[in-house]
Formats: C-alpha cells, structure tokens, sequence
C-alpha cells in the first residue's frame, strides 16, 4: 500500500496531465461531430475487421465439416453404381439404378422443422432440371419430395410434414407400409399399415420400397425405435431417423429417367 501512495506522489505532475488530457479529449469530442464521427467511424472499421477475421475462421472449420459431409455423399453415389457382392440380383440392382436414376446435388438455405408441416429450400430449381415430385435424400437417407420450384430454387416437403405419406419396407421382411409424421419427435416419423403377420424387431431397417416413380428402392430411412399393434391388425412403427432432420446442408434430388412412362402406363391401366 505504502508503495502504491508512493507512486501516486512521484507521478503527481503525469498523472494530473493525463487526466486532464483525458478530460479534454472527452469535451473535444463531444463539442466537435466531425471528431466524434470519425472516432465512431474508426471503432466500426476495426469491429469490422474483427468480425470478418472471427467469420472466416468459423467458415473454416464449417467447411470441413461440409466436405465430410460431401465425400460422404459421394460415396454413397459410388455404392449404387459399384457392384458390391458377387450376387447376381445385387449386380442386377446396382445396374438398374446405375441406368434409371441420376442425381443433382443442392446446398439447404433455409430448413424449417419445428411446425407440423415443414419445408426445406435449396439453391437448385428447375433452370437446374429440377421438377416436382422428385425424391430427396443425403449420405444418410430419406428428407422428402420436391413439391414446387421455381427458376434458382426448390421446396422440399420435408419428411417431417404431416402431408407426407411415402411408400417405405421392413428390410428383413419386404412388408409394405407408409411412412407419415406424429409431430411429436423431429427424430422420428411413423411407418403404418405393417401387417400383423409381419416378423417385427427393435432396431430393424426400414428402407423405401420403390413402389412409386419418386423413389427407388433400398434408400435408408432409418431404424425400428418402438412399435404398437393397432385395433389387432397391423402395426404403428416408430422409426428413428438416420437423418439428423435439424441439421441438413447438402442433399441430392433424384431424378427418375423413366418417370413419365411409369405414369402414362399407370393411367392408362386405371382407364381400362
């Protein structure tokens, strides 16, 4: 304590000139617009640069985190054209949708999960070759089927969306049903309409059944959380996701070569 008095009375004369000049400087400002603006002015300039240093660094360690996601989805792109096993119906799998299917990737921009009926945009439309009723997925799985579009843009009706009803099978035992959302879980819709005969297990595989043009079959959709028997005729599965639906940034859009020929052969059957 005696040393800092001490230093105090050393430094009478520079700390009363400081504070004075100080002082000064504050009524300068005030007194002054031009002073003062040019203060504001700089302080914004070096919060900026501080802010664009901050950002950049964030990107970067995100962009990582979206190329992973990337090699991840191409890779997936691989396995459907690889012939996988030396099985003839997996060679014969691989090759259909090598043949019938192609894909066009696409950055999420906007994700909205937490209402009942939820859509997801992304930056591809149909100047893109984009079209309603395509299939959406990632590395991961199902997200949902593209329900309008316009020349730079798409919407997504999510999975997570109560309009949603999409043709999805128990891996093991082939058994159809329809894949619909409680609103209850973003983590997890329902797949109902499984017949009671149908061998069920927790933590099974569901997959698309390729029932539809929109999307092929063997797609992931995620694995068997719970299950009910309603009214003892057939089952509510609870199906946990594969896909984090809170947390998208890439997807890609399917694209079925033959689509159009699957409808006009549909109509044309329920003319008859």
């Amino acid at each position: 304590m005696q040393q800092i008095i001490s230093f105090f009375i050393k430094n009478k004369n520079f700390l009363l000139f400081a504070v004075l000049f100080l002082i000064s400087f504050i009524l300068t400002l005030e007194s002054h617009s031009y002073h003062n603006s040019k203060l504001v002015s700089s302080t914004n300039f070096f919060s900026g640069k501080i802010y664009k240093v901050s950002s950049s660094i964030t990107d970067y360690f995100d962009l990582k985190e979206q190329n992973k996601s990337l090699l991840e989805q191409n890779s997936m792109l691989l396995e459907f054209q690889a012939n996988s096993t030396k099985s003839r119906s997996q060679k014969m799998l691989d090759s259909t949708l090598s043949r019938n299917f192609s894909f066009t990737d696409a950055m999420v921009i906007n994700n909205v999960y937490g209402k009942t009926n939820n859509h997801i945009t992304i930056d591809k439309g149909h100047n893109d070759s984009l079209e309603v009723d395509m299939g959406v997925i990632t590395s991961k799985g199902l997200v949902g089927i593209v329900n309008k579009t316009s020349g730079k843009y798409a919407r997504i009706q999510s999975v997570l969306n109560t309009r949603s009803q999409i043709n999805a099978q128990l891996k093991k035992s082939k058994h159809f049903g329809f894949l619909t959302w409680n609103t209850q879980n973003p983590h997890v819709v329902q797949l109902t309409e499984i017949p009671k005969l149908a061998p069920i297990a927790i933590g099974d595989t569901i997959i698309t059944g390729g029932n539809s043009s929109i999307f092929p079959k063997g797609i992931l959709v995620g694995s068997i959380a719970n299950y009910t028997l309603e009214n003892n005729d057939s089952y509510t599965v609870d199906v946990k996701l594969f896909n984090d639906m809170t947390n998208l940034s890439h997807v890609y859009v399917i694209k079925n070569k033959n689509k159009q020929e699957i409808i006009q052969l549909q109509s044309n059957n329920d003319a008859e």
